[in-house]
């Protein structure tokens, strides 16, 4: 399994489920901050049209291309259902942000050979290991 380092070097395309359009909250100001440095992301959300200016799907489902990355911004209750769904669409990862946890979804994942972060802010790990997609 790679790390949660090596899962960011290797993501171009990240599916965010949760991402919320008030820039106040962390679903919102942490995908921003995600893209301003590379990456493509792609909002989750099944009561918003457009986030950060990108089309918004209401389920992983709808999304009609391949994503690197799931990552989740969903109570912890929610996020096993969110893991199955990332199976479903062949996600090669799944990210719980800080505070979200799913022991089965650990469990899940680890069965279908896929790499599994939770509990852990993908920004911190993208800014702990200088890593950006952005060339200077």
């Amino acid at each position: 399994m790679r790390t949660a380092e090596q899962i960011l070097r290797e993501a171009r395309t990240i599916a965010v489920v949760g991402a919320s359009r008030d820039p106040m909250k962390v679903a919102h100001s942490v995908p921003r901050q995600m893209r301003r440095h590379g990456w493509r992301i792609v909002p989750v959300n099944p009561f918003a049209d457009e986030i950060f200016g990108e089309r918004c799907y209401r389920t992983l489902a709808d999304v009609p291309f391949p994503v690197d990355l799931v990552n989740v911004f969903r109570p912890s209750a929610d996020a096993t259902q969110v893991v199955k769904e990332a199976l479903a669409i062949g996600a090669p990862a799944v990210w719980l942000q800080d505070g979200i946890y799913s022991p089965e979804g650990r469990v899940l994942a680890e069965a279908a050979g896929v790499d599994f972060v939770e509990n852990s802010c993908i920004a911190v790990i993208r800014a702990v290991h200088a890593i950006t997609l952005v060339q200077p």
